[in-house]
């Protein structure tokens, strides 16, 4: 007996020591998180959720129907009760039974996969009255009437992130899995989750923003970006790679990439395995990607109108001079697809022939329906942007990154603040998430010009937008094209990209819907084998037939996109070696220097 209370006295000391010791660093790390959210910058309300325009017009509609209708918001709340008592006296009936098995539970929510939701009658039971809870908030939103029908879709979406915000799996005292790892590591899980919490915020000027992959393991350059190349121009908006040949021969057309300056252009260039840009250097192509520059508030007044001309003319010039060549093949990803669209209506404007072909990856032209992203271009959101943009010159990336977040909260804030914050795991080796994290800023002018002459205004699908003194409207696109977009894409909806493409001028379209979202249906190389895509080549309807009529193909469009490009692309010729063009002296190595830099 005496052996094992010594025994006993051990463990307890052990115990004793460990907590001490996590006792010990938490008061460290609460020093510097109240040292760090001191410094928290400063976020305007306008930029914290919708303005009061909707939460009064949600309380006047609910008021009338209670008025006009109380019987119907009656019902809606018995079924409620009924629904919570009856969850309540099962639970209870079981326990007095001695019964701790709980109710059959065929929830596929990922939030609750741990088998201790199902398992462990407490936490069963919170799980199953918060997904009550949470469909009474649903469904008493979705049965409002009286309200329009972008007024009801904003009211939908911020009050379900207050429902996701709410669950369980998201607070140390409801999270079974939390309080777990906590027991079985005396605390350590608990100091490892603080330190990533406070090392978030401190990069983030007391802001959280939760990381979503490992810094450490991913440099740009070093392991991401690698595909061999030189940087043959640099202006103040961009540096110009083109990068080196895999093959003898190359297609005589040379190929730009205008990639989204929201974000950076690595996306494209991952790893080898799931590089687009390395693809297409050996499908034998001379290649030529713009790599923009991230801007500071010097740049504020670059609208637009210096994105046309200063990047997408003077690099289409440059390729031209390099290769000796009299056209050129351009790709324009999101934003910088809606510009490429602009500059094609300008140079036709002009009487500019230079490019050839051009391809649209997820881009949206037609704003009439702006998809899920339309709860944030509202006027309060709006607004408070351009305010926000004019006190500092540019808009901070923070906004943007956030903004995309929040729009898959669960999966890009919820769940990783659990993972890292309370379960202490270092964020996954992810590249494609951390290039997530990897954000850019938007000078003032173009943010606010592209805010409101397109994403409110409409103006490039209706009676024009106004670019570098030429009026040009989506008629004035008459090249031959095809266009990417992707089925669940909550950034640039598929049907809106469609309408758009739609109304182009030219007679020579080709349209393609992939599986998947506006950054895995694109970077979907032939080797992973996973999203496939649909092709119809009739134009006549709505997305909604040419969908229902539309070939299902597995495997990625890659082949089919290149198969086109090659009919537009010329005969083969010998292979360019970067910096062997007029004017293409080597500045850098790829992916360049901007890629890298901080603004200051």
């Amino acid at each position: 007996m005496a052996m094992k209370d010594d025994a006993n006295a051990t463990k307890v000391a052990e115990y004793s020591e460990q907590m001490t010791t996590n006792l010990a660093r938490l008061e460290e790390l609460s020093a510097r998180l109240a040292t760090v959210l001191s410094r928290k910058r400063v976020v305007p309300p306008s930029l914290q959720g919708p303005g009061q325009d909707l939460y009064i017009k949600a309380g006047t509609a609910m008021m009338r129907e209670m008025m006009e209708n109380p019987t119907k918001i009656m019902q809606t709340q018995i079924d409620y009760w009924g629904k919570t008592l009856t969850h309540y006296v099962e639970a209870q009936q079981k326990l007095m039974r001695g019964d701790l098995t709980p109710p059959e539970d065929d929830s596929s929510d990922p939030r609750f996969s741990a088998e201790t939701w199902k398992t462990h009658p407490m936490f069963n039971y919170l799980k199953q009255q918060y997904l009550l809870n949470a469909e009474l908030v649903q469904n008493a939103v979705a049965d409002i009437e009286g309200l329009d029908a972008g007024d009801k879709r904003r009211l939908q979406y911020f009050s379900q992130q207050i429902v996701d915000m709410m669950s369980p799996s998201n607070f140390l005292g409801t999270n079974p899995e939390a309080l777990a790892r906590a027991v079985e590591t005396e605390g350590e899980s608990l100091v490892k989750g603080m330190e990533n919490l406070v090392r978030d915020l401190e990069r983030n000027d007391g802001e959280l923003v939760v990381s979503l992959a490992d810094p450490e393991a991913f440099e740009v350059g070093g392991n991401l970006a690698t595909t061999p190349g030189k940087v043959v121009h640099r202006n103040r908006m961009m540096e110009l790679i083109q990068y080196a040949p895999t093959t003898e021969k190359v297609r005589s057309t040379p190929l730009i990439i205008f990639p989204p300056w929201i974000n950076k252009f690595y996306i494209l260039d991952l790893r080898e395995k799931n590089s687009l840009i390395r693809w297409i250097v050996d499908q034998g192509y001379t290649l030529f990607v713009v790599s923009w520059k991230n801007p500071d508030a010097s740049y504020a007044d670059v609208g637009m109108d210096e994105y046309v001309e200063e990047a997408f003319l003077e690099t289409i010039e440059r390729v031209k001079t390099i290769t000796k060549q009299k056209k050129v093949n351009a790709v324009g990803y999101c934003i910088a697809g809606t510009t490429l669209s602009m500059t094609l209506g300008l140079m036709k404007k002009r009487g500019d022939t230079s490019v050839k072909s051009a391809t649209f990856f997820t881009t949206l032209t037609d704003f009439s329906d702006k998809g899920e992203v339309g709860v944030f271009l509202d006027e309060d959101f709006v607004g408070g942007i351009e305010a926000e943009a004019k006190r500092h010159g540019y808009l901070d990336s923070f906004y943007m990154s956030r903004t995309f977040s929040f729009m898959r909260s669960n999966d890009l804030v919820y769940r990783p603040a659990v993972r890292n914050y309370m379960m202490g795991e270092t964020p996954p080796a992810f590249d494609l998430l951390y290039w997530n994290g990897d954000g850019t800023n938007l000078p003032r002018d173009m943010a606010v010009e592209y805010l409101r002459g397109l994403c409110q205004e409409n103006k490039l699908a209706n009676e024009g937008f106004e670019i570098c003194g030429e009026t040009v409207t989506l008629e004035d696109v008459d090249v031959p094209l095809m266009a990417i977009a992707c089925e669940t894409d909550h950034i640039a909806a598929w049907r809106s990209s469609f309408r758009g493409i739609q109304k182009m001028g030219s007679s020579d379209k080709t349209f393609v819907l992939s599986e998947s979202g506006h950054i895995a249906g694109v970077v979907n190389p032939p080797s992973k084998q996973k999203y496939g895509h649909y092709t119809n080549g009739d134009w006549s309807g709505s997305p909604e037939d040419w969908q229902s009529a539309a070939e299902f193909h597995t495997g990625t469009w890659w082949m089919r996109w290149e198969e086109w490009l090659r009919g537009h692309s010329g005969r083969l010729v010998n292979a360019r070696e970067p910096g062997e063009g007029e004017g293409a002296e080597p500045l850098a190595d790829a992916p360049g220097t901007y890629v890298v830099e901080e603004p200051t």
